[in-house]
């Protein structure tokens, strides 16, 4: 067995977590979302990520920089995410969990409280954001 693989056998052994779910759009992707999604990976396994679709943004009257199949590839790119899935609703959590055999759920702490209601499914927990970054501050000065 070569060092790498026993290195990587030893950090699977110690994460808490075996296969996370986070949900986000992930427009103009910034070191906020990257640290977020190496915390993330830094509790589980595998990380799967919903990417909501355009068509849920603008339920959610968020207008996207980038469109959902761009945004999509630049989260698959990144090494720490095992899959990508599309959030078309906020209905979906709960189908999406059992389906991808979920035991732990994760978002910002700016979410925190509104996801309770999954615990009875997984594990659900609030990290905190990185401070002095976020998309809606990008494009506020990309206006200016």
């Amino acid at each position: 067995m070569n060092y790498n693989r026993i290195i990587f056998i030893i950090r699977a052994m110690s994460k808490l977590y075996h296969r996370a779910i986070t949900y986000g759009t992930f427009d103009l992707f910034h070191i906020g979302h990257l640290k977020l999604l190496n915390r993330i990976a830094s509790l589980a396994d595998e990380v799967i990520v919903a990417v909501s679709s355009d068509e849920f943004n603008a339920l959610k009257n968020k207008k996207c920089t980038i469109p959902f199949e761009q945004r999509s590839e630049i989260v698959a790119a990144l090494r720490v995410v095992t899959k990508v899935i599309k959030e078309d609703n906020w209905e979906q959590k709960v189908t999406d969990i059992q389906n991808e055999k979920c035991d732990l759920f994760v978002m910002g702490d700016d979410w925190k409280g509104k996801f309770d209601f999954l615990k009875s499914y997984c594990e659900v927990i609030y990290l905190p954001r990185t401070e002095g970054i976020s998309t809606t501050e990008i494009k506020g000065i990309l206006k200016e």
